[in-house]
């Protein structure tokens, strides 16, 4: 059955392949940007509230000053830069619109000489999608005594690229990509009367799109909780629109977004971020604040198969899920039953995160389970990633092979809280099981964790490591004793690290879940076993 689903992939990666092989050369003829004219729009019927691009916008007013353009020199100057980075237009939530509009009108009008026909790296799903968003939520300013034929020319422009994703989005498969397309054909039906089928199409591909890609919780597929913060910003922008357009908000999107942000409220981390998950990177949530302050959740302490749970000064955040199906798995890292600790709002354990915002190697060393805190056995991944060029190229880097989280418990008694799981992962290869028990100790007011190897059968040699990352903004350093580590908070407070009957060791290691691959410090226990089982029993508490 595995072996037909891998060739059901690679087959659909040829069709693909050889459609986007045909497509690329056809978009380049005169043929193709001919048949993306059609009625430009008389007026603008709505003027969006420009403060909306806030809610998607990278940028910060340090990172992009507007007063630097030269508008004549704006496309030379950055031809060979990051092209999405300019062309997808979002740094417009940084203008001041009592003086820029004039700036940004020359910069878009220079723009439409260049590139109003198709450029491959120009006119990328995610690129051109943005840019239609960014020009819409600022077309006050953009045609603010504009001339006619300006005008003209601009409106033109917004219809010939919406209709090119409108030929071409279902070809689509990235999510995160295909949530950018629907957001600005629906932007586009909103203020053009004309293309109302525009929004017309993208509702109905919206909630058809909403079923197939979220749990019933609200949670993305791909249990990656970036793609839960990206897609949700995208369906706020949708219903803020649609609400000040004074248009019928469609009850399926005030669902989805309502259990969008109940699990990110849910496993929000006191820094305000997400946890450092199947792909997860540091992700600031500020812009999200007022739809999160005052929200009212379920009370239940798994979501996205995270289980999260807050006790005193406590926080823990456990991944008890197994991966994703092999389409959603694009950015998926193999860390089954990693966890985050935090204790009075800062951060003690944590995963290395993924390094996609640093580089494809940084994104590559993220994959290996050695990079998050858990087990590895023989220096091996537990996930093994598809190597085949050409589904990697349809689908991105998604995985090969499965796992199977299982025996999950909660507990919730007198003396222990906490959550237990175990996977089957090393089970093809070693014959071996591992189960974690993660707990918060009421009686002591400590954290303990017992890890189990459990052998189901004799006879093959391993080699284990358990590994614990520490926040890259902490230190530790081993005790006398052997079996503990001192981990320094600030100048008069630290924790204890204990692990029993056994050594540990303070080790070098990276993490990767910002901007730049950053030094941290790694508690590591190590060993060799061969025909029993082990259990590790440890715990960290503060320091008296």
């Amino acid at each position: 059955m595995f072996g037909l689903k891998v060739a059901y992939y690679y087959l659909v990666a040829i069709q693909v392949t050889l459609i986007k092989f045909l497509k690329k050369i056809y978009f380049t003829t005169n043929r193709y940007n001919d048949s993306l004219k059609s009625k430009i729009p008389v007026q603008v019927y709505f003027n969006p509230n420009p403060y909306l691009l806030s809610i998607i916008s990278p940028y910060k007013k340090e990172s992009f000053k507007i007063s630097d353009i030269n508008p004549s020199e704006f496309w030379l100057e950055n031809k060979n830069k990051d092209i999405k980075k300019y062309h997808n237009f979002l740094w417009l939530n940084l203008i001041d619109r009592k003086i820029d509009g004039k700036i940004i009108q020359k910069v878009i009008y220079l723009w439409m000489i260049k590139y109003s026909k198709f450029k491959r790296e120009v006119w990328e799903a995610s690129t051109l999608s943005s840019r239609v968003i960014s020009w819409i939520l600022n077309i006050d300013i953009i045609i603010n005594n504009g001339t006619f034929d300006f005008k003209k020319n601009f409106f033109q422009n917004i219809i010939s690229q919406c209709n090119h994703l409108k030929k071409n989005f279902r070809y689509e498969k990235n999510i995160t990509k295909k949530a950018e397309i629907f957001t600005a054909l629906i932007l586009s039906g909103i203020v053009f009367k004309e293309y109302k089928e525009n929004y017309n199409i993208a509702i109905f591909e919206l909630e058809k799109f909403v079923k197939a890609n979220f749990d019933n919780n609200g949670f993305p597929l791909s249990r990656n909780p970036d793609d839960l913060v990206f897609l949700t910003k995208y369906l706020l922008l949708c219903k803020e629109t649609i609400k000040e357009a004074q248009q019928y908000s469609p009850e399926f999107l005030d669902t989805i977004i309502k259990k969008n942000l109940e699990c990110i409220k849910n496993i929000r981390t006191p820094l305000n971020q997400l946890p450092l998950f199947n792909g997860g990177a540091e992700i600031d949530l500020t812009n999200l604040d007022k739809y999160l302050e005052g929200l009212k959740t379920n009370k239940q302490n798994i979501f996205g198969q995270i289980f999260h749970l807050k006790f005193k000064q406590h926080d823990l955040y456990f991944d008890i899920g197994s991966p994703p199906p092999k389409n959603f798995s694009n950015n998926y890292q193999s860390g089954p039953l990693s966890f985050e600790y935090f204790l009075d709002g800062v951060k003690i354990i944590t995963n290395c995160g993924f390094g996609k915002n640093i580089s494809s190697k940084a994104e590559l060393i993220s994959r290996l389970t050695a990079s998050q805190s858990t087990l590895t056995i023989n220096d091996t991944s537990i996930t093994k990633f598809e190597r085949n060029k050409l589904v990697n190229r349809i689908y991105g880097n998604s995985i090969k092979n499965f796992f199977k989280i299982d025996d999950i418990k909660i507990n919730n008694d007198k003396k222990f809280i906490g959550c237990s799981a175990s996977h089957n992962g090393y089970e093809k290869n070693f014959n071996c099981i591992h189960k974690r028990e993660l707990y918060f100790d009421n009686i002591d007011n400590s954290f303990k964790g017992v890890d189990h190897i459990l052998k189901k059968s004799d006879g093959i040699p391993i080699r284990y490591v358990l590994r614990f990352h520490l926040n890259p903004e902490l230190t530790a350093v081993k005790t006398m004793s052997g079996n503990s580590a001192l981990i320094q908070i600030s100048k008069n407070k630290s924790l204890i690290f204990t692990i029993k009957d056994e050594n540990l060791e303070i080790e070098k290691s990276i993490f990767l879940g910002g901007k730049k691959i950053l030094d941290n410090t790694c508690i590591t226990i190590s060993g060799d076993l061969v025909n029993k089982n082990k259990s590790f029993n440890w715990e960290i508490k503060k320091k008296i």
